[in-house]
């Protein structure tokens, strides 16, 4: 594998991976995850920021791999919860335990009327080479978050993400549905704008 048409996707989410393959199908760019270098180990993500921690994660890659890397922090911030759970989404009530973390924020907004259950996913991308090069773009998604969850498609907290222009939460949408408005669909869309100049 050379450096030349290759980045690592600092990710063991298979979901993601197919993401982002295709979002750099068109520029041959092959991918490979974190699945294909068990050597690396888990990578500590104590930084403040979803910059911070997206950071850690591809410098660290980005060392042992030789190669360009790109790595995201993504979260939930709702606004009546003072941004939580941010940079700790996926963690929230336990470590990746979807249904936990769902029934967490559940029993915290309880009472709370919906017009007032506003929230942003937001996700930071960075792109390092192995020399610490960055690219570093951001995107979000405003929305509402539902008294109950409705819809069977996605992860994390889409089924309690309603978007109302769509009318509809994200785990009730396609994946190329969810993609178009998506978080990480917006910030992957300003990645390829800057992509080529920095690569």
């Amino acid at each position: 594998m050379t450096a030349n048409n290759h980045i690592v996707i600092a990710t063991n989410n298979l979901g993601k991976l197919a993401e982002f393959k295709k979002l750099f199908a068109p520029k041959h760019i092959e991918v490979s995850s974190l699945k294909d270098y068990p050597q690396i180990g888990e990578i500590k993500e104590t930084g403040l920021t979803f910059e911070e921690n997206a950071t850690l994660k591809a410098r660290a890659v980005a060392k042992q791999t030789k190669l360009p890397v790109l790595a995201d922090d993504s979260g939930l911030e709702i606004d009546e919860l003072n941004g939580r759970p941010g940079i700790f989404s996926a963690r929230y009530a336990g470590d990746h335990d979807d249904a936990a973390n769902n029934a967490k924020i559940l029993s915290e907004l309880a009472g709370v009327p919906l017009e007032k259950r506003t929230a942003t996913f937001h996700t930071t991308l960075v792109l390092m080479k192995p020399n610490e090069d960055k690219l570093v773009v951001d995107g979000e998604l405003r929305g509402l978050i539902l008294l109950v969850p409705r819809g069977n498609n996605g992860f994390g907290y889409d089924p309690l993400f309603w978007v109302p222009e769509k009318e509809k939460s994200l785990a009730e949408m396609s994946a190329a549905e969810k993609n178009q408005i998506s978080h990480r669909g917006r910030a992957s869309e300003k990645l390829l704008k800057l992509f080529d100049q920095w690569w």
